[in-house]
């Protein structure tokens, strides 16, 4: 029986296990120029013992951003800062991705140079407010992006990975996931375009096929991998046709042949099963857990084949040496949910490890 202590082959990358740290946004990229600092290289390395580390979402270009505080790829600046975060992973042992974010509509003008708005495929705002460095905001009409921005949006995506290859990361993770602009594009109520970009689920699948394709030909498949977000309203998406819409994408995504597929589960299990059927190399889950946090019970996914690695979000925030815990059954250190989000090294690099 497989289980989620054993190793795996990731592509031709060797894991030493299948526990994934989930990419969890820390808003700590305190560097100049939206850079990472040494403080991010201790929070990783102290991580290394997953058999994946999947980092916080990072911008691709500077419309990209959605929060204060997350770090970017797409500066030489950013570029050198993010070396010394990967090779503490790789002098510990450890594999880093780095996943690639572009909020889209989700994010406010006051976070980006004068001048520019939050883009989207189509100009319809999100409801809600996002959060600003002077406090929450209501969400601005985005700038529909033209079909020459689409183009150049799926070559910053590109130039990105690039970067992330020569920062030092094994591969990265397009978050086409949780209301992002990926996500936008695949939604039925952000996206209302009608030209090739949009409309059908053939047209709507488009820019998250095409980002991918970029991206792997320009760092190789083995080194991609794509989250996704099946039926999530997260950010205010809705998807009248999940299941359609997401076996289209599986099925021209398969003949890529990418590292990886990491779902980020809603409550539709059925779904998952059929995703997890339809998908043809590594499928990690970040199982449906809701209220509580993913937890050692999940562990039998791996067992009953449902996936071949396990995503784990806050438990791996709280507890630096998480597989190790949970390979002895804990105990675990409880996540301070006050220390999340910005802040010093409180909440971020203090987590006990197991003496």
């Amino acid at each position: 029986m497989t289980t989620a202590f054993d190793p795996i082959d990731l592509a031709g990358t060797p894991l030493a296990n299948r526990i994934a740290m989930a990419p969890m946004t820390r808003s700590r990229a305190y560097g100049p120029g939206a850079s990472p600092t040494p403080d991010t290289a201790l929070y990783y390395a102290q991580r290394a013992s997953a058999g994946l580390i999947i980092t916080e979402g990072i911008q691709p270009s500077v419309v990209g951003q959605g929060y204060p505080n997350t770090p970017g790829l797409h500066t030489t600046q950013q570029i050198t800062a993010w070396r010394p975060v990967t090779d503490a992973v790789h002098r510990e042992g450890g594999v880093i991705f780095a996943q690639l974010l572009h909020t889209g509509r989700i994010g406010h003008p006051s976070l980006l140079p004068d001048g520019m708005v939050p883009v989207a495929p189509s100009p319809v705002a999100g409801t809600g407010r996002v959060f600003t460095t002077t406090g929450p905001q209501d969400m601005v009409v985005p700038k529909e992006l033209s079909e020459r921005e689409i183009e150049q949006t799926i070559i910053e995506f590109a130039t990105a990975a690039r970067n992330a290859i020569a920062a030092g990361f094994d591969g990265v993770e397009l978050h086409g996931a949780n209301g992002y602009l990926i996500h936008q594009f695949l939604s039925t109520n952000v996206n209302q375009r009608t030209d090739a970009w949009g409309g059908s689920i053939h047209n709507r699948v488009r820019f998250a096929i095409e980002v991918a394709t970029a991206v792997a030909d320009a760092i190789g498949a083995e080194r991609t991998g794509l989250r996704i977000s099946p039926g999530n309203p997260n950010n205010d998406i809705t998807e009248n046709d999940a299941a359609a819409t997401y076996s289209t994408l599986l099925e021209r995504l398969a003949p890529l042949d990418l590292a990886y597929l990491h779902v980020f589960e809603g409550p539709d299990r059925d779904l998952t099963l059929q995703l997890r059927k339809a998908w043809p190399s590594t499928f990690i889950l970040n199982p449906f857990t809701a209220p509580a946090a993913t937890g050692p019970d999940a562990l039998t996914l791996i067992e009953d084949g449902t996936a071949d690695m396990l995503a784990y979000g806050a438990m791996f925030l709280a507890n630096p040496d998480l597989p190790c815990r949970l390979a002895q059954g804990g105990p675990f250190n409880t996540p301070d949910h006050t220390t999340f989000y910005g802040g010093d090294q409180r909440g971020y690099t203090d987590y006990p490890a197991l003496t």
